[in-house]
């Protein structure tokens, strides 16, 4: 399973150690092998990782400090030469807690906990988005239903979620991040705030989206998966 991940870990022992076990025993991509929290941060301003490897034992911005400011969906794996964190790091988002040295055995432990994870999260998506083309959403009384084929895009606040389709909107009660989980191409989130239906798209110019005249921003951290899916459509 191809996936995408970033080590962050002020040790440069422990992040040549973890990187070993990448390359050894994975098809996976190592994006950056960040030394702070603060490098952590600038790489996915840049770029979309599925899963970061995060000391806990840090300067200046610790990891759990640093697991609060990540974006929703990122898999989080702590690393830690101390047992007393392995409780509290349980009150984050943590797919598992790795005690350093990892070894390799332990590192194909979490490796296959990581896998199935994501596994089940498209086996999820397949069969919401194949089995059918509508699906029903809940806003305030009532209950509507919406064809995949007429929603042109989804638009996110902190309290709500705008769906916009060929016949109007609709305001539902829920993440984007839940939304953006339950649906694969050709939906796909561009923003902290947008998930678009591609065949509604008019034109990408620049950093910019449009769709039925409206500028949506295209955010540097999703663009590669965006581009990638839209390369798909190119003549």
């Amino acid at each position: 399973m191809s996936l995408r991940c970033i080590i962050v870990d002020d040790e440069p022992n422990a992040v040549n150690l973890l990187e070993l076990h990448i390359q050894q025993a994975t098809d996976w991509t190592l994006l950056a092998k960040c030394y702070n929290a603060l490098e952590a941060l600038a790489v996915l301003k840049e770029h979309q990782a599925d899963i970061i490897f995060l000391d806990i034992n840090m300067p200046r911005l610790d990891g759990m400090e640093l697991a609060g400011l990540l974006p929703t969906g990122l898999k989080i794996i702590f690393t830690t030469a101390y047992t007393e964190y392995a409780a509290v790091s349980y009150n984050y988002e943590t797919l598992d807690y790795l005690l350093k040295p990892i070894t390799l055995k332990r590192f194909l432990q979490a490796k296959q906990k990581i896998e199935d994870s994501f596994g089940k999260s498209a086996a999820q998506t397949s069969v919401r988005n194949d089995s059918q083309d509508y699906f029903f959403v809940k806003s305030g009384k009532t209950i509507q239903q919406i064809r995949l084929s007429e929603l042109c895009y989804f638009e996110g606040t902190r309290e709500y979620v705008k769906i916009v389709t060929v016949k109007g909107e609709i305001l539902v009660y829920k993440r984007l991040k839940d939304i953006a989980e339950q649906l694969k191409a050709p939906f796909i989130r561009i923003h902290n705030s947008y998930i678009v239906n591609t065949g509604f798209i008019e034109k990408i110019q620049d950093n910019q989206v449009f769709i039925h005249g409206k500028v949506f921003p295209l955010s540097e951290k999703f663009r590669p998966a965006f581009m990638e899916l839209i390369q798909q459509r190119f003549l």
